[in-house]
């Protein structure tokens, strides 16, 4: 079955990097203390790996993030919803107030989820940073870990289709054509990967804000029901010109009707 979202939200950006922190004293023997410095936690892109509650963890969906910002603003993605909240770091203390987030219909387990991460990521949490790996630690001993994540380049990286766009909304895919659709951009200015049933190459001449693509050559495999379903939709987008966002690990391609598709970077160059 098919959700939908409005996206109405701000797209939520990326900000510089800025870790506070500041030591105070007046020499040896005085008595005088230090400033604990505030844990660097800004503007990086934490993937949230899991969230444990009551001692049982449960694993994040794959968009599941947090980004922090140096103007006081927590922002991402519960795993189907984004959210925003006011932040404040303190020491070795992170304060969210409430969050107001989107309201997509979610599948059950994602919800389930949504709903235990944003109980945790709420009010006073202790921020313990490992060799890039932050656990937030709430209150009552519930516990967030998230990783800090590099962005994905458009070149290179596996794009993996994970929902349909049409004007400000968008839907999941049809259920049953899951991780089957993917896009590579060579840096040769080609593109090839799989529509959902058949394999595709073609050309793309990237600008900007825009990618030209041309005349889409794919195998004749005959499919059914989702995976064909997915792939009508997906060679539509491919049709010339497509505006395109780049989003750290996730991109989006719009036709100029407004119809198009997201897709999560499952594969970064280098990455193994």
């Amino acid at each position: 079955m098919r959700t939908k979202l409005s996206i109405s939200v701000t797209a939520l950006a990326v900000v510089a990097l800025a870790a506070c922190g500041a030591e105070s004293g007046s020499g040896p023997g005085s008595g005088g203390g230090t400033v604990q410095p505030d844990v660097p936690v800004t503007g990086v892109h934490w993937s949230v790996d899991s969230v444990t509650v009551d001692g049982r963890r449960t694993a994040a969906p794959a968009d599941a993030h947090v980004e922090i910002t140096d103007e006081g603003r927590a922002q991402g993605n519960y795993g189907c919803n984004h959210f925003g909240a006011d932040v404040k770091v303190e020491g070795d203390t992170i304060i969210v107030q409430p969050a107001e987030m989107t309201e997509m219909a979610c599948e059950e387990k994602v919800q389930n989820f949504e709903d235990m991460l944003r109980a945790a990521l709420t009010g006073r949490l202790r921020a313990d940073l490992t060799d890039g790996r932050l656990t937030l630690t709430t209150q009552k001993g519930d516990s967030i870990t998230l990783t800090s994540e590099p962005p994905a380049p458009l070149v290179g990286t596996r794009w993996t289709v994970n929902s349909l766009v049409s004007g400000d909304t968008a839907a999941s895919l049809p259920a049953g054509a899951e991780d089957k659709a993917y896009l590579t951009f060579g840096k040769d200015g080609s593109v090839a990967g799989s529509l959902g049933c058949n394999r595709f190459t073609s050309t793309a001449e990237v600008s900007e804000d825009s990618i030209t693509f041309g005349r889409l050559a794919a195998t004749k495999k005959l499919c059914e029901g989702p995976e064909m379903d997915l792939e009508r939709k997906m060679v539509k987008v491919f049709e010339g010109t497509v505006a395109y966002e780049l989003n750290h690990r996730s991109l989006t391609l719009t036709g100029p009707d407004g119809e198009g598709f997201a897709a999560l970077a499952t594969d970064l160059p280098g990455e193994k």
